[in-house]
């Protein structure tokens, strides 16, 4: 009987392990049949990452999310665009040049006011090739021409040649943005997007900071030259990184699609890309017109605000960024329209009631309206950005967001040429009231943006 009993419980504990073993070979089995599946949808992904230019680990980040800041591409990436733009910035200064060579106001315009004319030119145009051949060929040209046009002030010192360096930095920076910006919005999944570009974004902000100072303390100890070599240097980096981007996989066509200049034009009179025209208008002109309505109101110095600004944009990007995907881009970009307004508003405000001789403080003021301008900035680039992305199929992306840069330079140069003729005419508190009224109605007209489905990672 004992022996029976010995058997039995030896066949019970052989069929417990042979259950054991079924079970677990079926997990096994359904473990490695959807990892199997995961594979063959990121080898073959619907949105075209890897077939221009993101490799496959970097194609599966558009479908499992995960912190951004994990990953070495997006890290790279901003990094790369750091160097870029501290290089590209070193020129913030080169009117105090031009003006020591003997060029007039009118050189000084035209040798700056040419980067953004062949910025608006070039972005449309080079965006759908930039989706016909993928990315990384044309982050390459972009950072090598920047770098040779940086070297050409170390050997040839005339206006002429700094008006065709800034043309060459104008088309070098067009291309690589665009490539770049594209880039990055493949590199994320949607749900983390606006977060991701505005991320992003504060590389090109804190490099605008800092170039700056840097710049002014070489000029006063080393000079111009100098400077121009740094830049160059500078210049160096960003292509030494786009080099270790990954080569991912070769792009199927060899140039854009038939028709893509009349779907170009048809971008431009979308409801969003003209609200980002009135993002342009507003931002372009405070920085054209805010140094001199300043020193018409005798303040010396406008740190205060350029501080207030920056740091406004940068906080709400770092810490409040996730709400352009949390509660969706239309749900910010709206408020900032207003926000953005209210600056304008208040600098009208104070172009009325304040003169040249007046005791009322004035750079509280100009602190105010950095504060309240830069945080509109901050949630605006990156909240319609990704609106633009969203709206965009995975094929234009590129091309979406080349029309979307050009359309806020066109603001920006708008905003600089028609307020100046404004404030000539009729005054500084005129011309805010009127920025403020044109920024009103853009904030109105995005009430009427699309809210797009919400994205799926």
């Amino acid at each position: 009987m004992a022996a029976y009993r010995a058997r039995a419980a030896s066949r019970r504990e052989r069929l417990e392990q042979r259950e054991h073993r079924a079970a677990v070979g079926g997990v096994g089995e359904a473990l490695e049949g959807r990892i199997e599946r995961e594979r063959e949808v990121v080898a073959g992904t619907g949105d075209g990452a890897a077939q221009r230019g993101v490799d496959g680990p970097h194609a599966i980040i558009g479908r499992v999310p995960s912190p951004i800041l994990a990953h070495n591409a997006f890290v790279r990436a901003t990094l790369t665009n750091f160097f870029f733009s501290l290089s590209l910035n070193g020129y913030v200064l080169l009117p105090l040049h031009i003006h020591a060579l003997g060029g007039t106001e009118i050189a000084i315009g035209i040798v700056m006011g040419v980067f953004s004319a062949v910025g608006i030119v070039c972005q449309p145009l080079v965006g759908p090739w930039v989706d016909a051949l993928g990315r990384r060929a044309f982050m390459i040209a972009g950072t090598t021409l920047v770098l040779m046009a940086s070297l050409l002030p170390l050997f040839f010192d005339s206006i002429g040649v700094f008006a065709l360096v800034r043309a060459l930095h104008g088309v070098g920076f067009s291309v690589y943005f665009v490539a770049m910006f594209s880039f990055v919005v493949d590199l994320v999944p949607a749900t983390q997007r606006g977060w991701a570009l505005g991320i992003f974004g504060v590389s090109g902000f804190v490099a605008t900071a800092v170039a700056p100072l840097f710049g002014e303390w070489i000029v006063r100890r080393l000079g111009f030259r100098t400077l121009f070599a740094i830049s160059a240097l500078l210049g160096a980096v960003p292509l030494a990184l786009v080099l270790r981007l990954g080569r991912g996989r070769r792009a199927a066509a060899t140039a854009p699609a038939p028709g893509w200049m009349l779907a170009g034009l048809e971008d431009v009179v979308q409801r969003h890309m003209v609200v980002s025209v009135f993002f342009g208008l507003g931002s372009g002109t405070i920085f054209a017109f805010l140094p001199t309505f300043a020193q018409s109101l005798a303040v010396t110095t406008l740190s205060l605000f350029y501080t207030a600004y920056a740091g406004a944009a940068v906080a709400v990007r770092v810490f409040g960024g996730r709400l352009i995907d949390t509660h969706g881009r239309r749900a910010v970009i709206v408020p900032s329209m207003f926000l953005q307004a209210s600056a304008p508003a208040l600098l009208a405000v104070v172009g009325i009631l304040v003169t040249r001789t007046s005791t009322v403080p004035v750079v509280p003021v100009l602190f105010l309206a950095g504060l309240l301008s830069g945080g509109a900035h901050g949630f605006l680039y990156p909240g319609l950005a990704a609106l633009v992305t969203d709206l965009a199929p995975a094929r234009r992306r590129a091309t979406a967001v080349g029309v979307f840069s050009a359309m806020f330079l066109v603001g920006q140069a708008a905003g600089a040429f028609t307020f100046g003729w404004i404030a000539h005419a009729l005054g500084y508190a005129s011309m805010w009231t009127i920025l403020a009224s044109s920024l009103l109605a853009g904030a109105a007209l995005s009430m009427g943006l699309p809210r797009p489905a919400p994205a799926r990672a």
